[in-house]
């Protein structure tokens, strides 16, 4: 209790900072400087943070490597960021999403490299708005995001603000409340911009469950608003009632100017699904969809309604890593934010799976950044490339795309994300332990649900359990127990994601029987 009570005070003051710095006078001029200076600010923010930390996992990456300071100036130099970057990865400076997050030691050369919960963190910034990433039976991964970070922001909304004609247009915000902290930062910095934010729509839970939460998501709201700063309260959905999102973006459409809905893709589909059902008229509505793939049947159900959906590819810890631009009305496509972070590919098999994958490694560039990362996996894929469009976002300097964007080594539906290897954990000893079998007897399997992605949990009839409700009780039971898991069984709670079916585990082209059967590489399978 002390513990969380020292969280949300950090919070608390972390956000009435945000509340009272001021707005970037030059958003695209803040944005040339940083894309013109990319390489100089790299290399200035690994000779500090990297090189004069004889404790950061990186500066022992490079030694084994044998690159010092004077060997990645020089190779920058002469051959580019990009070049020097898989040069680097060749010589062993990554890190794999499991290293990222201590569920594997960092082993190179031979040599174990010590890491801990604060070995990635940015020693040359502070900040008192700290997020702490899901998907964990630890802690989690702490990240503090200093006020000059979230300020920068609005260096990207101002951008999609011109390439998508966004003024006037109300903002309709599905991201979740507390404890998850993003969502006052997108609602606020919209108000502060001058957009109208119509309405913020987390997914609820009950009053026990959740009271909590809600008075303090409440307060915060309320110290913006005597701040005077429109900050929108959320209303927080009912169970499996995504209509009232509908209704509000029927509403702008009434009024003569459609809306802007921003968040998870599964939830966001379903909003669609339900003003397809309702018969409401969301014609011209801007779907802005993050944190899953856009499946052809996704994309195909958002369109009958009349709206436009693009993707917006983001993690927890790194912010906004790029967003589609209106000409990339198909597939999964997203443009670089090549002043946030330098994007590389590694071809490499996927892990829980047999299939191999291109792998994205990102480089963090931003000076204020709350994390330094060099070559960091986070379990997503796609084919780095140039951009080809002709779009006001290529025109201010994202010459790079991201095309066949997806997930292979975790969850991600909802837009809550838990690691592949916790869940391992979770379907061979958890449920074993509490309803019988062993490793093989249960296997969770995501998939294309008619308005949103599915998570199937299939329990072998061996293990002797007769009731599917108890099976999927348990799940969640379990998931729970994963730091973060509570606002991620929350939020699947809500949606009606996870059904138990007692049936035998699927089986692979090649007869394996793998614990997790994610929709990226089931589709290779």
């Amino acid at each position: 209790m002390l513990t969380e009570l020292r969280y949300y005070t950090r919070m608390a003051r972390g956000y009435w900072q945000f509340l009272r710095a001021p707005l970037l006078a030059d958003p695209l001029g803040a944005l040339r400087r940083q894309l013109e200076n990319r390489a100089a600010i790299f290399l200035d923010l690994a000779r500090r943070a990297i090189f004069a930390q004889p404790d950061s996992p990186y500066h022992q990456m490079l030694g084994l490597a044998g690159c010092g300071w004077e060997d990645l100036a020089g190779a920058v130099s002469k051959n580019g960021l990009e070049p020097t970057l898989e040069a680097l990865r060749r010589g062993g400076v990554y890190l794999t999403h499991d290293e990222f997050k201590a569920t594997q030691p960092i082993i190179r050369s031979g040599r174990h490299i010590p890491s801990t919960e604060t070995s990635f963190a940015n020693p040359l910034v502070g900040g008192f708005f700290e997020y702490r990433s899901s998907g964990s039976r630890s802690r989690g991964t702490r990240v503090r995001h200093a006020t000059e970070y979230l300020m920068y922001r609005a260096v990207h909304s101002r951008l999609l603000a011109e390439e998508f004609s966004l003024a006037g247009r109300p903002l309709v915000s599905l991201s979740p409340a507390l404890p998850a902290g993003y969502g006052f930062i997108v609602n606020t910095l919209a108000a502060r911009m001058g957009r109208r934010v119509a309405g913020w729509f987390p997914p609820g839970g009950s009053w026990r469950a959740t009271g909590h939460y809600r008075a303090l998501t409440g307060g915060m709201i309320l110290a913006a608003r005597l701040g005077g700063v429109k900050a929108p309260f959320p209303h927080f959905l009912p169970a499996q009632d995504f209509a009232p999102v509908a209704r509000c973006l029927a509403r702008c459409r009434a009024a003569g100017v459609p809306a802007v809905l921003s968040g998870p893709l599964s939830p966001a589909v379903r909003v669609a699904a339900a003003a397809r059902d309702l018969g409401l008229d969301i014609r011209g509505t801007l779907f802005f969809a993050l944190g899953e793939t856009i499946t052809d049947a996704k994309r195909d159900l958002v369109e009958s309604t009349g709206a436009e959906i693009y993707s917006w590819y983001g993690i927890g810890e790194l912010g906004t890593v790029g967003h589609g631009c209106r000409q990339m009305k198909t597939g999964n496509c997203v443009h670089v934010y090549r002043d946030v972070v330098a994007a590389i590919n590694w071809r490499r098999p996927a892990p829980l799976s047999e299939t191999e994958v291109d792998s994205l490694l990102l480089t963090t560039l931003l000076p204020f950044s709350p994390l330094v990362l060099i070559n960091a996996e986070m379990d997503d894929a796609g084919v780095v490339e140039p951009a080809t469009c002709a779009c006001r976002l290529r025109e201010a300097g994202f010459i790079e795309q991201i095309r066949d964007l997806g997930s292979f080594g975790k969850l991600t539906g909802h837009g809550m994300t838990l690691v592949g290897t916790n869940l391992v954990e979770l379907l061979e000893r958890a449920l074993p332990a509490r309803l019988g079998g062993g490793p093989g007897d249960y296997q969770l399997v995501e998939h294309e649900g008619e308005a949103q992605t599915q998570l199937t949990l299939r329990v072998s009839p061996r293990v002797g359990v007769t009731s599917a409700k108890r099976a999927e009780a348990c799940f969640y039971e379990e998931v729970r127990k994963l730091y973060g898991g509570a606002l991620s069984s929350r939020t699947w709670r809500h949606a009606g994601a996870v059904r138990a079916v007692i049936a035998e585990p699927l089986a692979t082209a090649s007869g394996k029987v793998l614990p997790l059967h994610l929709m990226r590489s089931a589709q290779r399978l």
